[in-house]
């Protein structure tokens, strides 16, 4: 795995764009890792802004499309979530619709959230831009943090 970070860093951009994808998705991924060694590399933030968030929201687009296949078994054997956790995105999705889009960028319920929504037929150009405003700010956040040090 740590091979496969150092590839995309040295990719740069679309490095962050294919490591911010697969984070993004139901794939196990860091792309923070992969972002802050390219900010460490001396990268633009503001590209790497641009396109991890960018990356992210296609990756939980990918999930949307998943969930809209609308067979929980498909969906439980594609990205390997347990019937409960997928139980508990859709109960988040029921209760506060495409703003359960904001909270897409948190590890291992972000997925379920954007899977679920998919399943639920969300509306997409509502959830994928909750989706993206939550990405953006994570990735906001963590590139000023970095800068600040």
């Amino acid at each position: 795995m740590e091979e496969f970070v150092q590839i995309l860093i040295r990719h740069g951009d679309i490095g962050m764009f294919v490591a911010a994808f697969l984070a993004g998705s139901f794939f196990p991924f860091s792309s923070e890792v992969v972002m802050l060694g390219m900010l460490a590399a001396g990268c633009n933030p503001d590209d790497l802004l641009l396109w991890g968030t960018a990356g992210n929201t296609l990756g939980s687009l990918f999930n949307y499309c998943v969930g809209s296949l609308g067979r929980e078994e498909w969906i439980t054997r594609l990205t390997k979530t347990p019937p409960e956790k997928l139980e508990k995105g859709k109960k988040w999705v029921r209760r506060y619709g495409a703003w359960a889009g904001l909270l897409a960028w948190v590890p291992l319920l972000g997925s379920v959230i954007t899977v679920a929504m998919g399943f639920l037929k969300v509306r997409m150009i509502y959830g994928m831009t909750a989706v993206a405003v939550g990405k953006y700010v994570r990735y906001w956040i963590l590139v000023r943090a970095y800068v600040q040090i």
